[in-house]
């Protein structure tokens, strides 16, 4: 199962990481993609320039950030390949163990088997 994974911080869990946590969620990320678990990976930057872009009957509109809602804001996202849904729950747990308290939206992907 191909699955995208987005990852939204709790609004008070805006620190910067930690060079122990940062290790750690490399070693994480390693562990993943020599298990061939992990498809591809990033996180959002800080300073990130934010647009959300609509198509409404025809017409484009681009709306430029920042925008307020820090319950919204996606830190990141990890798009994985998995044999089960335990094995995503596992996966999913591990690293909100390091990335801290959050919460991680799944969506699965076609092509996945």
């Amino acid at each position: 199962m191909k699955i995208l994974a987005l990852y939204k911080p709790d609004p008070d869990n805006n620190a910067p990481a930690s060079p122990e946590k940062m290790a750690k969620m490399n070693a994480f990320i390693d562990e993943l993609t020599k298990a061939g678990k992990l498809i591809a990976t990033d996180g959002r930057k800080a300073n990130a320039k934010e647009m959300k872009i609509r198509m409404r009957k025809g017409k484009l509109s681009v709306t430029v950030g920042p925008f307020t809602e820090a319950k919204e804001i996606i830190g990141g996202f990890a798009l994985m390949q998995v044999d089960s849904r335990e094995e995503l729950i596992e996966l999913t747990r591990r690293f909100l163990e390091i990335a801290g308290d959050g919460e991680s939206q799944i969506v699965e992907m076609y092509g996945g088997g």
